[in-house]
């Protein structure tokens, strides 16, 4: 028997190249410094931003089998994914972290999830800590009864991500010097990099703590191309205290750059990056006459009714 093909994500009408949109803010004009808004976040109503370009193509290797993915319990990624599921039909798991949620109601990003049809299953944090070790990610397709499912790592970020975010920097060429992004798992940073021109590079900067995210992205550019790409850089300073944490000052930010420009700011990465930018450009990190780029990799979701 012949199997349907599925429908690619290509039948979902991406808006590619996403627009650039050029903003005049004086925390970044009076130094010289030209502003320009990458809004990946209108590349589809549902799966925004670097989600699309990371799960496009990790949709299309699925082919028609069920994604397997992981995330916390307030992951964006898991919501992408589920979405992408509902909309091409395609049946996805969330792996979530922590066994002790499987007992509670779900809050509202889960129950979005399972709403788009994703069917959730809960693993310990010692267990979760584990999943990228053979035995223990065999261990949990096994339970699941999905040996044969497409797997894609928390946040998104493999090789196939980091090739479908190349065409991030690719869009942007002659556009500008400096492009930055937020970054998690560091997969869009990544790609970003190897897809701008020379002359041009990557500014990251991180929404969690601990340093660690330049090996990550060393290691994700070798996976996805033999070797580096690109010029890029990291400046950690502006996470907050840590993923999905903020702060006084960072909500009167958001809260007045949305003001300001009619953007609506995302709080997790967004937000952060915008303000790295601001803070940066007061520091006099851009030469005057450099033309930089921010990428909104997302906007806030709507929460299910």
């Amino acid at each position: 028997m012949i199997r349907s093909a599925a429908p690619g994500p290509g039948a979902l009408a991406p808006r590619l190249p996403s627009p650039v949109q050029e903003l005049s803010d004086e925390r970044f004009a009076r130094h010289g410094v030209r502003l320009l808004l990458k809004r990946d976040d209108l590349i589809h109503p549902e799966l925004i931003g670097n989600k699309w370009r990371k799960l496009a193509p990790n949709l299309a290797a699925a082919d028609g089998r069920t994604v397997v993915t992981f995330g916390g319990a307030y992951s964006n990624h898991l919501r992408a994914t589920a979405a992408a599921g509902r909309l091409l039909g395609l049946p996805t798991v969330g792996v979530v972290r922590g066994q002790e949620l499987a007992d509670r109601p779900l809050n509202p990003s889960l129950a979005r999830c399972a709403a788009d049809g994703m069917r959730l299953h809960f693993v310990d944090r010692s267990t979760y800590r584990r999943k990228t070790e053979p035995d223990t990610l065999a261990a949990i397709l096994g339970a699941l009864g999905e040996e044969g499912a497409h797997v894609v790592p928390e946040g998104g970020s493999n090789d196939l991500a980091v090739r479908g975010c190349r065409a991030l920097g690719e869009e942007l060429r002659g556009r500008a010097d400096v492009v930055a992004v937020a970054c998690g798992t560091g997969g869009t940073l990544a790609g970003l990099a190897a897809g701008l021109p020379p002359g041009a590079r990557a500014l990251g900067t991180p929404v969690l703590k601990g340093g660690f995210l330049g090996d990550e992205v060393r290691a994700l550019q070798e996976r996805a191309f033999g070797g580096p790409r690109g010029t890029w850089s990291l400046d950690d300073r502006f996470h907050c205290g840590g993923y999905a944490r903020t702060t006084a000052a960072l909500e009167a930010f958001a809260a007045d750059f949305g003001d300001r420009h009619g953007v609506p700011v995302e709080r997790l990465y967004v937000a952060k990056m915008l303000f790295g930018l601001a803070v940066l450009a007061g520091e006099g990190a851009f030469p005057r006459g450099t033309t930089l780029a921010a990428v909104v990799t997302g906007r806030p979701f709507p929460d299910p009714a």
